[in-house]
Parts: structure tokens; C-alpha cells; sequence
């Protein structure tokens, strides 16, 4: 509904990255009347140009529960968009490159199967040469998750905003929200061209989703962060798993069309006040000597173009998910620290079911905004 320069809703949520959007679908599909606003487009910063791993594979164990129920909405995500998301499945796999390694990541697998998961497994000598052909002679194994995958990240999220339209949702771009503050038992969410109004707000602002929570009196140390990531010519197929690396940073496949896409996590320097990230290429020099040491095809490979993206990381490297600890009706969802992409359907849907029935099955307590207070 629309008053003048007022449009209310049941629920708005600020930001329009794959949280945002998922958590309007899945609010839109339980039948709340739900706006978003997002100051640039849809898919800008970390949710259109991360790696697109849809990777259960190495989480922190708060964060396994979670990622277990995004990865059932990932095999339905296609048919419910209307989309393939470019997403495939395949299987994430870190390596070891001495004993040691591989003896940290059997201690992993046994601790994950002591709290009830099997998804991860460990690869010996032979086996981690069947699914990686041209792995280098030192890598002695490894740890797979072999039924994980990777997707197209700024395709994906456009196809779940265009879900969450389809379903009811407004979704507003280019509207730099100025300040969130409680009316009676509304909030008001003001940018310089609309007033929003509704009795819920879900902050799903990304690196800058710490300043919002800061200015309601939440404390929530988000760091802005650059991951770098670079894209080589193609190659004739020699892989077809997600890649990482157990002592050294590294995200690394091949794509259907045979160029590889490298990243992992070293950064280039981010800046939220202009929206922009910039390149440190002496870093990202040891992002493909990595790649290089571990796949030795890549040896001959040609870089044709390198990217990053603004992206919020939290000092415990894992995000802030649910209730606000001081307001009624606020809620939030960010700082999912260079590994939120897979998580992102799930969230949503969490949230969603979180904002309509005031509870959730979800275990989300370790997530809470307050761990900072």
C-alpha cells in the first residue's frame, strides 16, 4: 500500500543481495506483504561476484546444520526459480599436501559423523586421483563432499529476485536507505526518495549492515573485505570438482566451457564509502602459484581477467543470523564472512519462517547479534 511518498508493507528488508532475495521469496510464499530496498542493484557487491561454490564442505560446525537444509532447497532451487542458476553438481574436495594435513581433515570428518552428518569423506592416495586426474604427485588425499556443487552467483540471485516478484514482493533498487527508527510499533525506513513503513525489518545489508545495526544501538564489527578472484583462458576438461586447499588459501575449477575460475579468500582492499574494491595483485600472484603448485596443467594457463567484490566479515568468521537482542521486530542476516553464497536459500527460508511464526527449527543461537554486545 502507498501513501504519498509512504509504502507499507508487513516486512522490509534492506539489501537485495541472496539473503535479502531469498528471505522476500520465502516470505512472499507465506504470505507476508514484503518490500525491498537495496541502494545499487540487485546482485552488486558479494552475492553477484563471489566464486559460487554451493559448498557444505569445511564449514564451521555451527554453521553444518544450516548448510545441510540450503543444500535440499539447492537441488529444488532450478524448478522453483524457473531457472538453472548455472548450477551443477559436483564435488568440493580440499586437499592434503603431507600426512598431517590429512590427518587434521579425518579428525574433521569423525567429529562431523559424531554430531550425525556424512556428507564429508576422506579421500586416500588412489581416490583423490580418481576424482582429480591432474592433481600433483605430493597431494597424499583428501576430504570430499561429493554431492556439493557450484552455481553462477549473480544468475542465481537475479533468478530468486524475479521468484520474489513473481510472489508479491516490491523490490526497490537504487534507494540508499538514510535511517531506520520505531514509529509507535512500526518502523520507519526512510531513503531520500520514499518512506517504508512496516512492523518488521530484516537487515540484510552486507558490509554495510554493521553501520544499520550500529546506528539501533547494536554492536556488530563488520569488516569490509575484498576476495579476489581471477578467470584463465580455456583449457582442454581436466577437472570436474571444486578444489581447495587444506594448508594455503584456495577455490579453484574448472567451468563447462574450460576456463577456470581461481579464488579463496586473499584480498584486495575494500572501501564501503565508495562502494569499491581495488586489486592487490602480489596476492593474488600467490593465488595461481597455488593453483599452479597443486594442478601442474595450469602451468601454461593465461589469465584473462581478475575481479573482487565488497563482502562483511565477522571477527569469528561467522555471520550474524536471527533476532535483534534490543528491538522488537528487527531482525538480521549478514557478515557471512566470504562463504555465504551456498548458505543463502537457506537463510532465507529460515528467516522467513523466523519473521512469520516468531520461532524457527533452525539452530541459530550461536549466530546471535548479541555475542558482540
Amino acid at each position: 500500500m502507498t501513501h504519498g511518498t509512504e509504502k507499507t508493507a508487513d516486512l522490509v528488508i534492506v539489501g537485495g543481495g541472496i539473503h535479502g532475495c531469498s528471505a522476500a521469496m520465502f516470505a512472499a510464499q507465506r504470505g507476508l506483504d514484503v518490500i525491498v530496498v537495496e541502494k545499487d542493484t540487485v546482485a552488486r557487491h558479494s552475492s553477484g561476484v563471489n566464486a559460487g561454490g554451493v559448498r557444505r564442505l569445511g564449514r564451521h560446525f555451527a554453521e553444518v546444520p544450516i548448510s545441510q537444509k540450503s543444500m535440499e532447497i539447492w537441488y529444488d532451487l532450478p524448478d522453483m526459480v524457473e531457472d538453472d542458476c548455472g548450477f551443477q553438481v559436483a564435488p568440493q574436495i580440499k586437499v592434503a599436501e603431507n600426512a598431517e594435513e590429512l590427518e587434521k581433515l579425518a579428525a574433521r570428518a569423525r567429529t562431523l559423523r559424531g554430531m550425525g552428518f556424512e556428507h564429508e569423506v576422506i579421500l586416500d592416495h588412489k581416490e583423490i586421483r580418481e576424482h582429480l586426474p591432474a592433481v600433483a604427485d605430493h597431494v597424499v588425499g583428501g576430504l570430499g563432499s561429493l554431492t556439493d556443487g557450484f552455481a553462477q552467483p549473480y544468475q542465481t540471485t537475479f533468478a530468486i529476485s524475479r521468484r520474489a516478484r513473481r510472489d508479491g514482493a516490491r523490490i526497490f533498487e537504487g534507494q540508499t536507505v538514510t535511517s531506520v527508527r520505531k514509529d509507535g510499533a512500526d518502523w520507519i525506513v526512510e531513503t531520500a526518495e520514499t518512506r517504508y513503513r512496516a512492523p518488521k525489518v530484516l537487515n540484510c545489508a552486507g558490509a554495510w549492515a554493521g553501520k544499520l545495526a550500529g546506528s539501533l544501538g547494536e554492536h556488530a564489527p563488520v569488516e569490509a573485505v575484498a576476495p579476489m578472484m581471477l578467470v584463465t583462458a580455456r583449457l582442454p576438461h581436466f577437472c570436474d570438482a571444486v578444489v581447495g586447499a587444506t594448508g594455503r588459501p584456495l577455490s579453484f575449477k574448472q567451468m563447462p566451457n574450460g576456463t577456470v575460475v581461481i579464488g579463496g579468500g586473499r584480498r584486495g582492499r575494500a572501501d564501503t564509502s565508495d562502494d569499491l574494491s581495488e586489486m592487490l595483485f602480489p596476492e593474488l600472484r600467490l593465488t595461481a602459484e597455488t593453483a599452479m603448485d597443486l594442478f601442474p596443467i595450469m602451468r601454461g594457463a593465461t589469465i584473462v581477467r581478475s575481479w573482487s567484490g565488497v563482502e562483511g566479515r565477522m571477527p569469528d568468521d561467522i555471520p550474524v543470523i536471527g533476532m535483534s537482542g534490543k528491538h522488537e521486530g528487527l531482525y538480521h542476516a549478514f557478515g557471512f564472512s566470504m562463504h555465504g553464497f551456498q548458505m543463502g536459500p537457506g537463510v532465507g527460508s529460515l528467516m522467513a519462517e523466523l519473521i512469520a511464526t516468531g520461532a524457527t527449527q533452525a539452530p541459530i543461537a550461536p549466530f546471535s547479534i548479541t555475542r558482540f554486545a
